[in-house]
């Protein structure tokens, strides 16, 4: 079998406002691909996105949460558990795979899995900032904790303007400017900026959900769907219709 994938980005090729797909796996499961200007990534939709178990577990923070009740069972505490450099890397590189897949996600409409892999980079930056040994390590990855944080009220928020819960969104919201605002300083030009930016943005949606002027996903997709119809971009059209039938199915 030929490695040369020239038919596959020649039957794909890249559009920047065309970039992403869901298709089926030899096995049946669906993967995320994402065109790039020279090439093709894919995605897992659920574990880690290149689809390894480090360690022979799901994920690489699935390890230190292990590693770190084995302490605390055996010293009776926590303290005195650290990552150490090399251990940081790793938690950072996950963290970083994580981010490219859920800010796909977010725009594709899928607030459930943005939730999950942004909770996940929360649990992430919260190891890191109780027990990595280098400040310069907490700082590399704390100072993007408004815009995770950001990320994770919206994709929850949407949910629930979804299922009809604008009050709840609304808690989310707060919550999460609240956690922002409280947030540790990080003298990094990074965390001023995501600060600033994710409080705007956070104080912004709250506005828009209290005056509901948010709408629901499947009721945006379902507008967007009418106008590819009307435009007769079928392609478009069936991968709305196939976005709308997954956010309506009972299991999300």
């Amino acid at each position: 079998m030929s490695a040369d994938i020239f038919h596959i980005l020649n039957d794909w090729p890249f559009d920047p406002e065309d970039q992403y797909r869901l298709v089926e796996a030899d096995d049946g499961r669906q993967v995320l691909q994402v065109r790039q200007p020279l090439g093709v990534e894919q995605y897992e939709l659920d574990g880690r996105p290149d689809g390894a178990q480090p360690f022979g577990k799901p994920s690489v923070l699935d390890e230190f949460q292990s590693r770190l009740r084995d302490y605390e069972e055996e010293h009776g505490t926590s303290d005195g558990f650290s990552i150490d450099r090399d251990d940081f890397v790793l938690l950072q590189n996950e963290a970083i795979i994580v981010y490219y897949r859920y800010f796909i996600l977010f725009q594709i409409g899928d607030y459930e899995r943005t939730a999950n892999d942004t909770s996940h980079n929360l649990q992430i930056h919260g190891m890191i900032d109780r027990f990595a040994s280098r400040n310069e390590d907490k700082n590399d990855i704390l100072q993007y904790r408004p815009y995770t944080l950001r990320m994770n009220a919206t994709s929850r928020a949407m949910i629930l303007i979804g299922e009809g819960k604008g009050d709840k969104a609304c808690a989310v919201i707060e919550s999460a400017i609240e956690k922002v605002r409280a947030g540790a300083e990080i003298d990094t030009p990074t965390y001023h900026f995501e600060r600033v930016r994710s409080l705007q943005y956070l104080r912004t949606a709250l506005r828009e959900v209290k005056a509901n002027r948010i709408k629901a996903p499947v009721e945006r997709l379902r507008k967007e769907l009418d106008e590819a119809v009307e435009n007769e971009e079928y392609e478009r059209a069936a991968a709305l219709r196939d976005r709308i039938r997954n956010l309506s199915s009972p299991e999300n």
